[in-house]
């Protein structure tokens, strides 16, 4: 094959591939669970350990952040501000992307450091007081099938957490990860044959 050729069907493989929407394998926004300090139910799985986790928002008695339903306060009411986890199922070699909306604290009361896992990804975000709902991402690849962890951890205990809004995690299909994988694979290789044959004898 040419590497006019190649490169046209590089690109219609291309345009197969970003066809493809990411499959959504996770998502709450917070909005089935009860308003309430200290939760320990949540309609979508999360549990709660070492520490406490508030729900607040509308029909709340306190809502920083009016019109956006229910939230997360990730430094609960007992000055010791606990892990929120869930778990999910992932493929191996599919690419795994977290998703979640965050904002400051909204009550004057200093810069919250949140800890992050993702799988074996970790990461730590700094949420200044007042900022608003934004969205941050992490992506995560897993070499096995198995079951994994994401979590949120506000670090402190003052009982003024940032506020977790909406959590996601989408997978990209593992066909797609392969063919862009050989696409790859095979493009390296035409350009190491072409070199070769324009290489001069020695």
């Amino acid at each position: 094959m040419s590497i006019r050729n190649f490169a046209a069907a590089a690109a219609l493989l291309g345009a197969t591939v970003s066809a493809h929407a990411a499959i959504t394998v996770f998502s709450d926004n917070f909005d089935a669970d009860k308003t309430t300090n200290n939760a320990t139910q949540f309609v979508h799985g999360w549990t709660v350990s070492n520490g406490t986790v508030d729900v607040d928002g509308t029909g709340f008695v306190h809502n920083e952040m009016p019109g956006h339903g229910h939230y997360v306060d990730l430094d609960g009411s007992t000055l010791r501000a606990g892990v929120l986890s869930n778990t999910f199922t992932a493929g191996a070699w599919g690419l795994y992307t977290l998703s979640f909306d965050i904002a400051g604290n909204q009550r004057n009361w200093g810069t919250d450091t949140v800890e992050v896992t993702f799988g074996s990804t970790h990461q730590t975000f700094k949420i200044g007081q007042s900022d608003p709902i934004t969205t941050k991402t992490m992506t995560f690849m897993p070499t096995t099938t198995g079951v994994y962890n994401v979590s949120f951890h506000n670090l402190g205990g003052d009982n003024r957490g940032a506020f977790l809004h909406q959590v996601t995690i989408t997978a990209v299909p593992e066909t797609d990860t392969y063919a862009m994988m050989l696409a790859g694979l095979a493009c390296v290789g035409l350009v190491a044959r072409r070199r070769k044959r324009q290489d001069p004898p020695f």
